[in-house]
């Protein structure tokens, strides 16, 4: 028995290599059963067993007069080769933004923060009555809770999956892993599916910056400029190297922190160069659903036909970031092998978050209120560009986010940014500098429309503008 799966892992082994190198492409048929059995001196039940093993693992499948046809080369290749040190190795823990000026005894916390740094909608846009409603319909019907299965509560699954197909990405239940957060999900990716050595391509600057869950992992991050339409294709083009050595991670819709909305014709054109190179993607869309102008261009996901996309989603910036509810939609493979790293991880996420939240997809409330969301936004922006158009004309430049809540302003004077970080915090303002998004120095501040009150945010600004005009 030992020699026989010997032989057949064998077999995938070197199927699994013609597939990595791009010997075999997506879309080319395999050699045949008795050309295979006589390339590699074993029987023909070896090479049936071994095909039905990568049929299964999802790299190849058989096609209706055509043969057996390679179907992909990336992440489910990387699912059906897994790294070998993770039963080991922890999963790695974001490190947390640097938080304003910590209280020392020349710096005193200010009694109240106006907050220009959050990353999250306002309280005054937190749907209470509905929470409510919702929590009060699930209790009357609550039976005890148990462990969810490994891929999270079926109902929320089924609701996700008909709520990404309104969206034109068609995607099972099964293909859906309910995950704590995104960035639990971006920890099981880089502990379950990557290699030590692996390069993560992805704007720059990036929200990824200010984390360093890959950097844990033994990987190492490259940054790649970016313009009005999204990362820009042709530094990825020449940088990425063929096979599966590398990943790119995207945030393509309102990027965080400049608020970009990459194009369609961007996204198509990424998608090309990321089939050509064999390169899998990681999409982070938690900011889709905030757009304000109008809907953004489909998914990256929805445009590819290769299964080179992995999807993050989530409610935290839509709903709530204290449900702790977001998703990974890939190729069934992937997520099966994601699910069983987040069984080893916590058995899975809260059954009563992953109720409430299949409550308000189902129900249409989820929707209504990205109506009112949008709208709140909306406004937001519009005061916000007012007050920036007002006050900082002189100081600073930026562009009008077509949706979410983040405005990267570059500073036009050379100012010191970590003293005017501190004159900031002083002063009772809390800002995120453009250093935590690019490793490096630069003249650059993450504002935050979407917290504080619109005439906070006015004040903020106009205190702003003080201490720059202090320090010139």
């Amino acid at each position: 028995m030992g020699t026989n799966l010997a032989k057949y892992e064998k077999v995938m082994n070197y199927i699994k290599k013609a597939i990595s190198s791009g010997d075999w492409p997506i879309g080319s048929k395999i050699p045949s059963q008795r050309k295979l059995a006589e390339l590699l001196s074993v029987n023909r039940s070896t090479i049936v067993t071994a095909l039905e093993e990568l049929k299964a693992e999802g790299l190849i499948e058989g096609v209706m007069g055509k043969g057996t046809m390679v179907v992909n080369n990336t992440w489910t290749l990387l699912a059906a080769s897994p790294p070998s040190w993770d039963e080991s190795a922890p999963l790695s823990f974001p490190k947390s933004v640097p938080s304003p000026v910590l209280e020392t005894d020349e710096i005193k916390a200010p009694d109240h923060l106006i907050e220009l740094s959050k990353g999250e909608l306002a309280q005054d846009i937190f749907p209470k009555d509905n929470m409510q409603q919702v929590m009060m319909r699930l209790a009357q019907s609550l039976e005890p809770f148990g462990y969810e299965e490994p891929k999270g509560y079926l109902p929320l699954r089924q609701a996700i999956s008909d709520y990404m197909k309104k969206q034109g990405t068609n995607v099972s239940p099964d293909s859906i892993l309910i995950v704590s957060g995104a960035i639990q999900g971006l920890q099981l990716i880089a502990a379950g599916l990557l290699h030590k050595g692996s390069t993560v391509f992805l704007e720059k600057p990036s929200y990824l910056y200010s984390l360093h869950i890959f950097q844990s992992a033994g990987m190492n991050l490259s940054g790649l400029p970016m313009d009005e339409e999204g990362l820009q294709p042709a530094p990825l083009a020449k940088k990425a190297m063929d096979g599966p050595s590398s990943i790119l991670y995207t945030i393509p819709c309102f990027h965080n922190p400049t608020g970009i909305l990459m194009s369609e014709a961007r996204r198509k054109e990424l998608l090309d160069i990321c089939a050509e190179k064999r390169l899998p993607i990681i999409e982070d869309d938690i900011y889709r659903e905030l757009w304000i102008d109008s809907p953004p261009p489909p998914t990256l996901q929805s445009l590819d036909s290769n299964g080179h996309v992995l999807y993050i989603g989530s409610f935290s910036k839509t709903l709530t970031p204290g449900l702790r509810i977001g998703w990974i939609a890939g190729a069934e493979p992937v997520i099966d092998r994601l699910a069983e790293m987040k069984k080893q991880t916590d058995y899975g996420s809260s059954s009563l978050s992953q109720l409430v939240a299949a409550e308000w997809i189902s129900s249409g409330l989820y929707e209504q209120h990205l109506s009112f969301v949008r709208e709140e936004l909306k406004k937001r922006r519009t005061a916000a560009l007012n007050v920036l158009n007002q006050y900082m004309s002189d100081l600073a430049e930026w562009d009008v986010p077509a949706g979410g809540f983040l405005i990267w302003l570059r500073i036009k004077k050379n100012v010191q940014l970590k003293d005017m970080h501190q004159k900031a915090y002083k002063a009772g303002i809390s800002l995120n500098m453009g250093s935590i998004y690019t490793e490096e120095s630069v003249q650059a501040i993450r504002l935050s429309y979407g917290y504080a009150s619109i005439e906070e945010f006015e004040q903020g600004i106009i205190k702003l503008r003080e201490i720059i005009l202090e320090d010139n």
